[in-house]
């Protein structure tokens, strides 16, 4: 029995669990998708057969799949539980460049790529898709396709000149609240760079990700707003772009060690400190 669970689905992208329950030794029918994939294993293992070959799927080994691809699949030890992430052909080539297909289907997960896989499962619970988890995914994809794919690719390229323009430009759509701030991959649309560039161009240039400034502008707008009276979280947090109002507090204690509420008391007139 296969169950899928989506757990993020944008333009660009899903991420998909999927689980399979039961024991089935013999290959399945032929299955042909017809997207960009990279497939992690977070418990139990299986069989994959594509391109002629067969490979053994596990939590340290990882596939890439790609549109027109014949495969089938065995799961001779049990289930198992994974991870689907797909990706738009724009994706895909702003990751891997030219590579329509890539050299190498498998993918070794090291400690690196598992801790990856973990937040990246972590952040797509905590609800925030277009910033943290977009930025997981693109660090995860990194690592998954420079393995994949042989030969030069955007990943390796170094900084481009006026990366700090665009990180600028970045940071006044931020501050403007700009409609194409609600996302990572929005914002990187309306900029004209690929969201691979503008993250890393991001880290580099202040030392932070762009997830963790767009949430320090967010913090910041908050306290503004405490510190006038707000007295509906559910509306501050919604205003401002969070999931929901735990979302919004779980971000505040993150970055000022306390709660909504316990800061608008230290911000109320009058109070000592």
């Amino acid at each position: 029995m296969l169950a899928a669970t989506a757990l993020a689905t944008r333009p660009d992208f899903s991420v998909t669990a999927v689980t399979c329950r039961g024991d089935h030794p013999r290959w399945s029918e032929t299955e042909v998708r017809e997207d960009y994939r990279v497939v992690l294993v977070r418990r139990g293992r299986f069989r994959r057969r594509a391109a002629g070959a067969d490979a053994d799927i596990d939590a340290t080994t990882a596939y890439v799949g790609v549109p027109g691809e014949e495969e089938r699949f065995a799961h001779p030890a049990g289930g198992d539980e994974c991870t689907s992430v797909s990706l738009t052909p724009a994706l895909w080539h702003t990751m891997a460049g030219d590579a329509a297909r890539p050299a190498a289907r498998g993918v070794y997960v090291d400690a690196r790529l598992d801790l990856t896989h973990r937040r990246l499962l972590a952040t797509a619970r905590a609800g925030d898709i277009d910033y943290a988890l977009a930025e997981e995914l693109l660090g995860l994809l990194a690592a998954a396709v420079s393995q994949a794919v042989c030969g030069p690719a955007p990943l390796g390229a170094p900084a481009p000149a006026g990366d700090a323009a665009l990180v600028a430009a970045a940071r006044r759509a931020i501050a403007e609240d700009h409609p194409a701030s609600a996302g990572l991959f929005p914002l990187a649309e309306a900029l004209g760079v690929s969201p691979y560039r503008l993250s890393r161009s991001f880290g580099r240039a202040l030392g932070v990700s762009l997830t963790h400034y767009r949430n320090r502008v967010r913090v910041g707008r908050a306290l503004d707003r405490l510190e006038e009276g707000e007295d509906s979280l559910s509306a501050l947090a919604a205003d401002l772009g969070f999931a929901d109002q735990a979302h919004l507090s779980r971000t505040v204690r993150q970055y000022l060690g306390h709660t909504p509420t316990a800061l608008r008391r230290l911000l109320a007139p009058g109070t000592p400190h």
